[in-house]
């Protein structure tokens, strides 16, 4: 049996009509003598609809109550697909997570896949042609809901794809994958094929293609995953292990809303270093971009998504409440502009052109890795900074 994971984000399955036309994609994909597993979003912003509704509902809101509203949204798209499917003449039953067998952890909210029962949906691949199913959620062992974090559907469908031995096909409103964002810069140019580990820098540094762990589990599997349009049949993009052109950088990426935290005047104790980052990890807090400098005393900076400042304030009081003459600065309104390439492994002169293109761009900080520079600037500056860029990398 030969099988095809599909996965068909919110914007393809948004309207009535937009569900009709998922519906006949895949009946002409099924004319290809293969059965379909398909993966679904909530409808256009349903679940941004039902966090709102919440927060009008509670100030307070328990993550489990949340996941149990969340997973709503997944449940209407799938059984209104598969009502579309078998009005065609497609042979087609839905699943939720707990009927689909996601088995995940139990943090609510950001559950991990841990296994999939794929039994069930073996069987029933036997007698329907195409079986969808709900994405973004998983079931605890103990039978509570969980979500995934927000585009978990993507790793839904991967995971799907490494316990079924299919292939995998990522469907959205975007035609494939490119070197910024198109939907804010036109003249971006489609990337016809990126590497597991390029993507998955893009994908923590703020591309909205794929779900990170989505690739991650890509990359362990050795699964291609192939990016494409809902609404058009125009060649996408392909994620794999290996990119013979290798370009020296293949994308920018952005990452809005950061905060930047500084804390100056730190006596030269580097367990104490240890413990104010043990204290904010055991938060659940991820922290980025990361300088310590060290001049008579120790200065930390550190970002932030600015929706985490609370948090990061009430961690670090409780450390450093004891400590004198200790200053704690947060400055909200940053971006965070990141330039990707696998060939800048091999490459000199890449942050010699980085810099050089930002000359006019005030740098708040900077991290680098082997295949990636990242940078941190007022929002006032980001235009600027990534007009620089695209032009002096050709992106």
């Amino acid at each position: 049996m030969k099988i095809v994971v599909q996965k068909y984000g919110g914007s393809s399955v948004a309207e009535v009509e937009k569900i009709k036309n998922v519906a006949k994609r895949i009946a002409k994909k099924i004319k290809e003598k293969v059965k379909l597993v398909v993966v679904v979003s909530a409808m256009g912003k349903t679940t941004d609809n039902l966090i709102k509704l919440s927060k009008e509902v509670a100030k307070n809101i328990s993550p489990r109550e949340l996941d149990m509203l969340l997973t709503t949204g997944e449940q209407v798209s799938a059984s209104l697909l598969s009502m579309a499917l078998n009005d065609i003449g497609i042979k087609s039953k839905s699943l939720n997570a707990f009927q689909a067998g996601i088995m995940t952890t139990g943090d609510f909210t950001q559950a991990r896949i841990k296994n999939l029962k794929t039994k069930k949906i073996k069987r029933l691949l036997e007698e329907n042609d195409a079986i969808i199913v709900t994405g973004f959620q998983g079931i605890t062992e103990e039978g509570e809901i969980t979500t995934l974090g927000r585009g978990g559907s993507d790793t839904s469908a991967v995971a799907l794809s490494a316990a079924l031995n299919g292939k995998c096909e990522i469907y959205s409103d975007v035609a494939g994958i490119y070197t910024t964002d198109p939907r804010i810069h036109p003249t971006a140019k489609k990337i016809k094929a990126i590497t597991y580990d390029e993507m998955l820098e893009m994908s923590s540094l703020g591309a909205k293609v794929l779900h990170s762990r989505s690739v991650e589990i890509a990359k362990k599997y050795g699964i291609t995953i192939y990016c494409g349009s809902t609404f058009s049949d125009e060649e996408g993009s392909y994620v794999m292990k290996k990119n013979i052109e290798e370009p020296v950088v293949t994308g920018l990426s952005v990452m809005d809303n950061q905060t930047q935290v500084t804390l100056s005047n730190l006596s030269q104790d580097y367990n104490l270093v240890q413990k104010i980052f043990n204290k904010v990890a055991k938060e659940g807090l991820n922290i980025d971009m990361i300088s310590v400098i060290s001049n008579e005393g120790l200065n930390i900076s550190f970002t932030i998504i600015e929706e985490k400042k609370t948090h990061v304030e009430k961690a670090l009081s409780q450390i450093l409440k004891t400590m004198k003459g200790l200053n704690v600065n947060y400055h909200s309104g940053y971006s965070k502009i990141s330039i990707v390439g696998i060939g800048m492994k091999s490459s000199s002169g890449v942050a010699s052109k980085f810099f050089k293109s930002l000359a006019n761009v005030p740098i708040k900080l900077v991290t680098t890795s082997e295949i990636k520079i990242s940078c941190l600037v007022e929002e006032q500056f980001k235009e600027k900074a990534v007009k620089a860029l695209v032009k002096a990398f050709e992106l």
